[in-house]
């Protein structure tokens, strides 16, 4: 059996040079995690959420006010 890579992408409304992360939801499926990492920092550690995890991350970076 092959274990599934991450594939890693990010926000389609992340800036250059911002503080971005990419995330890897085609592991949700099959391994019933999100892998999450520093958008500047990709051989860097690895965060990894369950998807109810990830779906709270999402709920508060909606509500944080970034300004």
């Amino acid at each position: 059996m092959t274990a599934e890579s991450p594939r890693w992408y990010k926000s389609s409304f992340s800036e250059n040079g911002g503080a971005c992360i990419e995330v890897a939801t085609n592991l949700v499926a099959t391994c019933t995690i999100v892998p999450v990492r520093d958008s500047k920092q990709t051989s860097g550690p690895v965060l990894t959420l369950t998807p109810r995890a990830f779906t709270g991350l999402v709920a508060l970076a909606r509500r944080a006010d970034v300004s």
